[in-house]
């Protein structure tokens, strides 16, 4: 650089990839979305769905793209969970990822496209190493996603329009992955401002004695928020 002016060959290249965690509850368990990558490097290994951004694409656009191109899964609110950048993440060339998280129910079942040998979910205390640093990704997307059952009404989306304390806690301990003390867990929700709304109906599904009946309130955030603890 020389006066202020550069050219594009004073700095070395590199290209830009998105990848995407994308979570659900299957099954009584929490599950990621994988791919099984087709083609190298790392063929036959599972991955997070992705790919490279093209060069006249917005990153978000990218992200939406690759995600209905290698599994079929579209129309989810996704966020930046974070940018990759190591120097050796990729050993293709110089590859900056920027990584995005969707937590959402009710996801259907995924089909692999464009370079994806197979799609699916699977549980993630069941997922092994995986292709480039996405095991890592995973872990960030996880914990992000834990975190925002805490201060966010996102767990009562995973119930149906009206649903039992007992119901939502399972949620919360799907997802946060530890057993909760169900009274103590009774309290913090039902003492939540806007978090559940009592219908005035009561269910015996839960076994037991009939128990009452709530829906989604209208909070956006939670206050206080649920705080995460084994056993809380």
């Amino acid at each position: 650089m020389l006066g202020g002016v550069y050219s594009p060959s004073d700095f070395p290249p590199f290209a830009v990839t998105v990848d995407l965690v994308v979570l659900t509850v299957r099954d009584e368990a929490l599950c990621a979305l994988l791919i099984r990558r087709g083609e190298a490097p790392f063929r036959g290994r599972w991955a997070l769905p992705g790919g490279f951004v093209q060069v006249d694409e917005a990153v978000d656009a990218a992200a939406v793209r690759e995600l209905g191109e290698e599994t079929g899964v579209s129309g989810l609110h996704l966020e930046q969970l974070g940018t990759y950048g190591e120097p050796r993440r990729d050993p293709r060339m110089r590859v900056v990822s920027v990584a995005y998280l969707a937590l959402a129910a009710d996801l259907p079942v995924p089909v692999a496209g464009t370079d994806a040998a197979a799609a699916s979910w699977v549980p993630v205390a069941e997922v092994g190493a995986l292709a480039f640093d996405h095991s890592r990704i995973l872990a960030d997307g996880v914990e992000r996603a834990r975190a925002k059952l805490e201060y966010t009404p996102l767990g009562a989306e995973f119930c149906g329009p009206e649903f039992t304390v007992a119901e939502l806690r399972r949620v919360y301990e799907i997802v946060w992955g530890v057993s909760l003390d169900p009274r103590n867990f009774h309290r913090k929700v039902t003492g939540a401002e806007g978090l559940l709304v009592p219908t005035g109906r009561s269910s015996s599904r839960d076994g037991g004695r009939p128990a009452a009946l709530y829906r989604r309130g209208d909070a956006g955030v939670l206050y206080p928020p649920l705080v995460r603890a084994s056993g809380s």
